[in-house]
């Protein structure tokens, strides 16, 4: 067995907040004592902090591309993973050394371990330990930047014991209102936590003033410049190149010496505005930096389980293509059908479908309405707590045919063997824990 996978079973010995009923274990004490207990990696090289509800991963994957096309080493923090836990600690164009992760493994377990007894009553949390761990791989790779995308929330997210040149606050969305609160400008206030004292911080288009409001109020009581990307923007536009399932945008401001004009791997509306914040965000840290790098880290960025799309499947070569999108809100899952009916107008399309317990899935039923020829409904592995008879009862009342099984793995190989028979595309959305179980099947597929 591999030392990751070792250290992978190792890690799930410790506390997991999703596996609890006790949800209120959120502060910075403890990674902060840890940090001080390994000398403060957190602190080795200039980083970027990037927080929001919807589009923080891939803002922080378009930031890490240009920084690294502008030739930086660069280390990248984000989550979930789909298939490689590696997935959450990298450089944006791949895995470090195995070397890395395995001399960071070997720093961080015995340290640990050694703890006899931590200075206040509660134990260290599995998200705790891997966001350590990506500080201890970052200084041990030698990065001279790093960017760290928030796991949830920000004022008391692990990250948060960073000290960014500077913040990005994508655009915000009732979601884990759990932990964060029932309205949206106490989630923003949650997420406005990653602002720093004389940090700037830039800020994606929000949905209402309200939010706007909250944000700048921060950035004003932290000395913050604070930049609201759709006031710097003009003349943003888009169009996909069907030839080779990218899409083409452009967008202007005073802060570029030019326009920006590039194809994306990353597709649709959304991420459009990921890429004017992660370049608006570029240009205020590196303001000499030529606009042909930003174009050429825009083109390079992707990210598994975002609009992902996947062809040309061994026993399977009836499905024109596989679209895998990890959307599990309304509002983007909107957004993925946008796309899906610009790129596909006049295709037909299956959904396979899956959420967790606690997404809004009388609303997200509704969207479904009129544009699949099968739907196929399930859960989202065994990982996440699911509900199928809400599903089914959400589905049912909106009128929806479908069929449906708790039996994921069986489901899944369902949509994709009728699809390959009809020559449709299918749509996998909903969680990206179901993704995750998609690709494991098609990997097990091109091994047979």
């Amino acid at each position: 067995m591999k030392a990751i996978d070792v250290f992978i079973e190792w890690l799930d010995n410790y506390l997991n907040f999703e596996h609890q009923s006790d949800k209120n274990i959120f502060w910075l004490d403890t990674i902060d004592f840890l940090c001080k207990r390994f000398d403060n990696p957190q602190d080795f090289a200039p980083c970027v902090h990037v927080a929001g509800s919807k589009g923080k991963g891939s803002v922080s994957k378009i930031i890490a591309c240009i920084l690294e096309e502008a030739g930086y080493k660069v280390g990248l923090y984000s989550s979930p993973h789909i298939t490689d836990f590696r997935e959450r600690i990298s450089t944006p164009s791949g895995f470090f050394p195995e070397e890395i992760y395995e001399d960071s493994i070997k720093e961080l377990v015995p340290n640990i371990e050694s703890i006899i007894k931590l200075p206040f009553d509660r134990p260290i949390t599995w998200f705790e330990l891997v966001t350590l761990y990506s500080f201890l791989c970052f200084r041990r790779a030698n990065v001279d930047w790093s960017v760290f995308e928030v796991g949830l929330g920000g004022r008391l997210d692990a990250t948060n014991v960073i000290r960014p040149k500077i913040c990005c606050i994508t655009p915000i969305e009732l979601e884990h209102t759990e932990f964060l609160g029932n309205t949206l400008e106490k989630i923003a206030a949650e997420k406005a936590g990653i602002i720093k004292n004389c940090t700037p911080v830039v800020i994606s288009q929000q949905q209402c003033q309200s939010i706007k409001t909250v944000l700048s109020e921060k950035a004003f009581t932290k000395h913050a410049e604070c930049y609201f990307v759709d006031e710097l923007i003009n003349n943003a536009y888009y169009s996909f190149n069907e030839s080779n399932r990218r899409m083409n945008i452009h967008f202007e401001s005073q802060i570029f010496n030019r326009p920006i004009d590039t194809q994306m791997k990353l597709l649709g509306k959304m991420q459009v505005q990921n890429a004017t914040v992660a370049a608006v965000t570029i240009k205020k840290i590196l303001p000499n930096i030529d606009e042909s790098i930003i174009e050429k880290g825009l083109s390079k960025a992707s990210l598994p389980g975002r609009f992902e799309v996947i062809d040309h499947l061994k026993h399977y070569e009836h499905i024109t293509e596989i679209v895998l999108d990890g959307a599990h809100t309304v509002n983007s899952i909107t957004l993925t059908l946008d796309t899906l009916n610009k790129m596909y107008e006049g295709y037909k399309v299956n959904l396979l479908f899956a959420c967790a317990a606690d997404k809004d899935i009388k609303d997200i039923a509704a969207l479904f309405k009129y544009r699949f020829y099968n739907i196929y409904l399930t859960i989202p592995g065994d990982v996440k707590k699911s509900d199928i008879n809400s599903a089914i009862e959400s589905f049912k009342n909106n009128n929806l045919n479908f069929e449906a099984d708790e039996d994921y793995k069986k489901i899944i190989r369902k949509a994709l063997k009728d699809s390959s028979e009809k020559g449709h595309i299918l749509l996998v959305t909903g969680s990206f824990y179901l993704l995750s179980e998609v690709k494991k099947i098609l990997a097990e597929i091109t091994e047979d």
